[in-house]
């Protein structure tokens, strides 16, 4: 039994943690399994938005304890190769082309709130859901994820969150910043679909441009970014699907 599933869908594919036994708990093989879902999914054009779930009762717990165990026999260059590997994905979830929606329908803790918060959009049971960053309960530091929270929610707000540990509702989650989308917990399944395929039915090369420009202008002053947008529009106005929006557009302007 694979520890990531792929799940059809209409316009979208939901991607599931399948380790339920162990909370969906991140491991060396699961981040793996991942990475390579996502590899596969990026080259199937009928696939345009990506739902990452997890099986069981929790969206993902963490760290897998029985190899945090493992760590603490590993050399500084084993650690460093081992965090690489996290590295790696949450960046692959992060700047993937495709739209990735977070469905979490029960705890999302540590890297397993890192891993949603990679994603473009969190939708969240109202009452299932829980967030967390409990690594300095362990006398850990939440590294990786701790850069991608201060992206997403700021500066205070990730303090908050990353020195002390506190578990919060959906409802505190989506406050802060950090959720999208709170829904009941028996809507969750319907949103989530229902969304992917909204968005699935826009142009994917705009979607895709669209994601390049909000990962790059963070990095960028005021000019370069909109010296850098420019160039996407120009890339935009050049592709089929424009020119078929535009002449949408018209038609339906001139039949009314």
């Amino acid at each position: 039994m694979s520890v990531v599933e792929i799940l059809p869908g209409n316009g979208y594919a939901r991607l599931r943690l399948n380790r339920p036994e162990k909370r969906n708990a991140l491991s060396p093989e699961l981040l793996r399994a991942l990475s390579e879902a996502l590899r596969q999914l990026e080259t199937q054009p009928e696939v345009r938005v990506v739902i990452l779930e997890g099986a069981g009762p929790a969206f993902c717990a963490g760290a897998d304890l029985a190899y945090l165990h493992q760590l603490t026999h590993f050399s500084p260059l084993e650690n460093l190769e081992d965090s690489e590997l996290l590295l790696r994905v949450l960046w692959q979830v992060y700047t993937y082309p495709k739209p990735v929606i977070a469905k979490v329908h029960g705890p999302a803790i540590a890297g397993g709130c890192g891993l949603a918060s990679a994603c473009d959009l969190i939708v969240a049971a109202r009452q299932g859901a829980r967030f967390g960053y409990s690594e300095v309960r362990l006398g850990f530091v939440p590294a990786l994820v701790g850069v991608l929270l201060v992206h997403k929610i700021g500066d205070q707000r990730a303090r908050r969150l990353l020195l002390t540990a506190d578990l919060i509702s959906a409802e505190e989650a989506e406050r802060l910043g950090l959720v999208n989308y709170v829904v009941e917990d028996a809507e969750l399944d319907r949103f989530v679909e229902e969304l992917a395929q909204r968005l699935a039915s826009y142009s994917a090369p705009s979607l895709r441009l669209t994601k390049a420009l909000l990962n790059s202008v963070h990095s960028m002053s005021p000019e370069s970014a909109l010296h850098y947008a420019a160039g996407l529009n120009v890339l935009a106005r050049t592709t089929p699907e424009f020119r078929a929006g535009v002449e949408s557009f018209l038609q339906r302007g001139m039949s009314q």
